[in-house]
């Protein structure tokens, strides 16, 4: 299909680029993901906080939230679809203006009898409106940039995401405490509302397809060329798909549910130390975000296999770290080892996501970006659940959880490295055809 498609061998995404990386389009791009992404942000932040104040429980806010994450992982396939399908910029104008909609709804009508069946609804809406938002951003970014580019730009949207997750709870915090729910929701509608102004004037070359058949078998005709293109036609994308949702699994386990329990139950520190190490993880993910945008040109694709092998290597003084006898060294050893695996982590996913986008041709681009938000979102809890059971039955042996986890991610790196030299070869093997 793709040499009929592609005679010279050439995919999009290959192309040198040429022009500066904040073009027009890519700037109002970064603008609205920073609109919307503290509006989101903060609205959660609001929303959890006033549950958990008005009934008390914590449980049923995290039961809210796990509900509400489903339909983003039953969706997200048909999300890419959309964004294969449909003009990429208006799915954006669209769904940040349903979760302005949905926004203002909930401020209208949340109240201390219906909120828990309110904040579920919001939190849903905005789980369904995600499922499609997120394949559809991705799909957009190589629409914009080039070659080199690309990587670039992923690292700008991973900084914006992770300067949002930083530092939008602080704003949230300071905005419900001082004038409360409403305020903040009315914030969170005018963000989304700005997004999607900013991205009406973003301009993508779009081409509506005539269909001649109806959608469902248009959909599953989609769903398997796009399987058969990942698993047949560019088997190594789907080996670095799974060696980074791999990678997301052991460290969302270690890392959210390890690093606070190993902090406040284990070592017996406040919490005070908890939230510097929270802090830390975000200042470390930004770091490696900027990294990546400084040193693109640097980074060889046959080499990154060695991101997660030195990830799993820094968890054996994690592990070792237990062998002294002082907590506060021991939380340093394992700040210290977490800060380099946060940095190498966030490496190693905008490698993997813009290296996919740039062996991606366009018309597919939405749907394997969707094949990435559904297995690394089943990667995270399942590794949140597994790490919460090993940290529970082995509480005294942390050292070995650790070890094990080092193993594992070593050895699945060995097995990941053919399909980064087979795509460095293709891609050499494009340059000398042109």
């Amino acid at each position: 299909m793709l040499k009929e498609k592609y005679p010279d061998g050439k995919l999009p995404g290959a192309e040198p680029s040429g022009e500066g990386l904040f073009s027009r389009n890519f700037t109002l791009l970064v603008l609205g993901q920073v609109s919307s992404l503290f509006a989101n942000t903060m609205l959660r932040f609001a929303l959890s906080m006033y549950i958990l104040e008005l009934t008390g429980s914590a449980s049923i806010f995290a039961g809210l939230l796990a509900i509400s994450m489903i339909p983003t992982v039953i969706l997200s396939p048909f999300g890419g679809v959309l964004a294969d399908r449909a003009n990429r910029r208006n799915i954006m104008v669209a769904l940040d203006f349903l979760s302005g909609v949905t926004a203002a709804v909930t401020m209208l009508t949340i109240r201390e009898a219906n909120a828990v069946v309110v904040a579920g609804g919001a939190l849903t809406v905005f789980s369904i409106l995600g499922a499609f938002e997120s394949p559809t951003v991705q799909a957009a970014v190589p629409q914009m940039q080039k070659g080199d580019n690309i990587l670039k730009a992923n690292a700008v949207v991973n900084q914006v995401a992770a300067l949002a997750a930083l530092i939008a709870p602080f704003i949230g915090s300071a905005c419900y405490t001082t004038f409360g729910l409403k305020t903040v929701l009315t914030v969170s509608v005018f963000g989304f509302f700005l997004t999607a102004f900013l991205e009406v004037f973003i301009k993508l070359p779009f081409t509506r397809e005539n269909l001649h058949e109806k959608w469902g078998k248009v959909i599953k005709n989609d769903f398997r060329v796009s399987f058969r293109f990942i698993t047949k036609e560019k088997p190594e994308i789907f080996k670095i798909l799974l060696a980074a949702s791999a990678v997301s699994f052991f460290i969302i386990g270690t890392v959210n549910v390890g690093m606070p329990f190993i902090i406040r139950t284990i070592l017996g520190l406040s919490a005070e130390y908890v939230g510097a190490a929270e802090s830390i993880c975000g200042a470390t993910a930004i770091l490696g975000s900027v990294i990546v945008g400084v040193a693109a040109k640097r980074l060889k694709t046959d080499g990154m296999y060695m991101y997660p092998m030195i990830v799993g290597i820094c968890m054996i003084p994690m592990g070792m770290a237990f062998l002294l006898k002082n907590e506060k060294m021991v939380y340093a050893v394992i700040m210290l080892s977490i800060a380099v695996m946060q940095v190498l982590v966030s490496i190693f996913s905008i490698y993997c996501i813009s290296l996919i986008q740039q062996q991606t041709p366009n018309e597919l681009l939405g749907k394997v970006m969707a094949y990435i938000s559904t297995i690394s979102l089943c990667a995270q809890p399942l590794g949140q659940m597994m790490y919460g059971v090993l940290f529970d039955v082995l509480r005294d042996n942390v050292m070995w959880i650790m070890i094990g986890s080092a193993v594992c991610i070593v050895l699945m790196s060995m097995a990941v490295r053919p399909a980064f030299q087979g795509v460095e070869n293709l891609r050499q093997g494009e340059e000398v055809l042109n």
